[in-house]
């Protein structure tokens, strides 16, 4: 991943990735074991962990757009990125409408569909790219 910005020579933006992206993990993990039958407990904390990604993500989001606007090459990145925003916002917004905030399955299955979205982002942002079938 190509980046102009850093602090002390070190990307910045890898950083700021992996660290909503991680809370979102956890609090899908955290709606999985709620759906299997934990407490109640583990759904709202869930809730919890998801709008703390949501802060961490738009920092991220800011500084891949600061980064993109420096030389415009990762436009697709920023997008995939912003997408993944919009679906968890849109799910903090769904859990809003129960008392506990804990996630029916329905958006459970959204919180999935982010996920796999947000996957794809930080693959794409550690320079994966599809494999290449050899002829014969």
């Amino acid at each position: 991943m190509r980046t102009r910005l850093t602090v002390r020579g070190n990307a910045v933006q890898p950083l700021l990735l992996m660290f909503p992206f991680g809370l979102l993990v956890v609090a899908v993990i955290l709606d999985v074991f709620h759906a299997l039958g934990a407490p109640r407990l583990l759904g709202t904390l869930a809730y919890c962990t998801i709008v703390a990604g949501l802060l961490g993500g738009a920092l991220a989001a800011a500084a891949v757009w600061i980064d993109t606007m420096a030389h415009r090459a990762e436009t697709p990145q920023l997008l995939l990125d912003l997408a993944v925003l919009v679906i968890f916002t849109v799910i903090v917004l769904l859990r809003m409408r129960t008392p506990d905030r804990t996630a029916l399955l329905g958006v459970l299955l959204v919180e999935l569909l982010g996920l796999g979205i947000a996957g794809a982002s930080a693959w794409c942002d550690a320079g994966g790219r599809p494999a290449r079938r050899r002829p014969g």
